[in-house]
């Protein structure tokens, strides 16, 4: 994967985003949803800035992107970080490249605090927040259900050194 590009994400690769997100919902471990929303849906959910794609050769592998999380003035630079990788494509470090390229532009954008729900299965995501300087927070026990079941929820944090430190 040495012509691995990280860029920004544009409407057009929604088909790849929308697969690869497919593929995450399938694994029962990495989201509450249990249906790829449209891509209006999507977008209405998602900051417009910090979209970025990880493509090989005309290939999404991975995206990552920001969504807000609280419409209150104080929670302005706090945002949620979703991070999806193609099935055939984890474990090869593109996780790592889409979180550390998003940490950068979250931080040109303002952002002091980005944070994660992981599911405690996910031990992949577990990993890939840790190795990125993500810390856990606690434990939201059976915070929602999927499938019937309720699931716990891990909160990551990761405090920007550069933004919010006066």
């Amino acid at each position: 994967m040495s012509e691995m590009t990280i860029r920004p994400m544009l409407a057009t690769d929604w088909d790849s985003v929308a697969n690869i997100y497919k593929e995450g919902i399938e694994t029962g471990v990495a989201t509450f949803e249990t249906n790829t929303p449209s891509f209006d849906a999507w977008h209405k959910a998602h900051m417009s800035t910090c979209r970025f794609v990880a493509e090989n050769k005309n290939e999404i592998l991975g995206w990552v992107a920001l969504s807000p999380v609280s419409n209150r003035c104080v929670y302005g630079g706090v945002a949620e970080i979703s991070v999806y990788i193609s099935a055939s494509s984890r474990g090869k470090g593109v996780g790592k490249l889409l979180l550390e390229h998003v940490i950068r532009a979250s931080e040109k954008e303002g952002i002091w605090t980005l944070q994660s729900g992981v599911f405690p299965t996910n031990h992949g995501s577990i990993k890939l927040h840790k190795s990125a300087g993500f810390r856990m927070i606690g434990t939201r026990e059976r915070v929602g259900k999927l499938h019937g079941k309720w699931i716990d929820n891990i909160l990551f944090e990761r405090r920007s050194k550069v933004v919010g430190v006066d």
